[in-house]
């Protein structure tokens, strides 16, 4: 019986140990891990599987994945669509304000419980859960921020990444000092608005709020905004909890397949195996696609190529 197989036959219900052990994906000393957002189209227990038959051992999950009424966005194919580009369109549960009511009680009154559990999937299908996906956004109550950090907890993980903005950051500090959680702001490529995460500025504003907040940087949004994502990386490892790897075309062009765009994928992975920097690098698959397994599968073979 191969892993896939124990996995689908185990279910949740069994200990946490994997009778495989844990996977693991580095490759020559850099951590490659994946966005569960790569996995869209496909809900938790079927991503995971994917994961498993890639061979991919961590992963930053998506509350897609976690909150109820996950389903693949509308006529998808595993990836966005031309010119859509994740992150710029509103994350708080759409424009419907009943949606978003539901949501936020939904998160006031889940039991961890339900967090616990999808970490016991992840435990027996031997990959590790390395942050939770938790976008803070203007929207939400201090009771409900206090909750992301209690589903980290459950979870097991010591950083919350999220695509915020630099208000909401202010407010979020103080519950990241609180939990002792790093909450890395995750940036897009919108540099018209100072409150967005794009330009180094609206990072180092929000680090100055607290030791734990802290960077996921995006290498394709930071570079389609015109900046050189191996020289940021370079000056600021040290607050940089975790990356997204994706290659898009400069000045603001759309997600490509990788190897299409002008990202310097190769580069960045070069400097952490280089560096022997501890920062994970995930996956996080946007290109227009088919088939969400095959093309993480054709990601990861990238990044292994490019760090031979």
């Amino acid at each position: 019986m191969n892993r896939r197989d124990f996995v689908k036959l185990a279910g949740a219900a069994l200990p946490a140990a994997s009778a495989f052990g844990k996977i693991n994906s580095k490759v020559n000393g850099v951590r490659l891990g994946v966005q569960s957002y790569s996995f869209r189209t496909l809900p938790l227990d079927e991503a995971i599987k994917g994961m498993v038959d890639i061979g991919i051992g961590e992963c930053e999950l998506t509350s897609l994945h976690v909150e109820p009424g996950f389903r693949p966005p509308a006529g998808a194919g595993g990836g966005a669509k031309k010119g859509e580009q994740k992150g710029e369109k509103k994350k708080s549960g759409g424009p419907n304000p009943a949606m978003r009511e539901e949501q936020r009680k939904w998160r006031l009154s889940v039991s961890l419980d339900h967090f616990k559990d999808i970490k016991k999937k992840f435990d027996t299908a031997g990959v590790t859960l390395q942050a939770y996906n938790y976008s803070f956004n203007d929207s939400f109550s201090d009771e409900e921020i206090d909750r992301g950090f209690q589903f980290a907890q459950a979870l097991g993980v010591k950083i919350i990444t999220a695509s915020s903005t630099v208000s909401c950051a202010k407010r979020v500090a103080p519950f990241a000092d609180k939990y002792k959680i790093a909450v890395a702001m995750h940036g897009h490529s919108n540099i018209k608005d100072p409150n967005q995460f794009a330009k180094p500025e609206s990072f180092e504003a929000a680090m100055a709020f607290s030791k734990y907040i802290t960077i996921n940087l995006d290498i394709g949004h930071f570079f389609a905004a015109g900046y050189d994502p191996v020289e940021y990386l370079t000056k600021q490892h040290a607050r940089i909890s975790n990356l997204h790897i994706k290659d898009r075309k400069k000045d603001q062009g759309d997600n490509t397949v990788w190897g299409e765009g002008d990202t310097p994928i190769k580069a960045v992975l070069q400097l952490l195996k280089t560096k022997k920097w501890n920062i994970p690098a995930n996956i996080e698959y946007e290109y227009r696609g088919d088939d969400a397994v095959a093309e993480v599968r054709k990601c990861f073979q990238y990044c292994k190529t490019a760090l031979a």
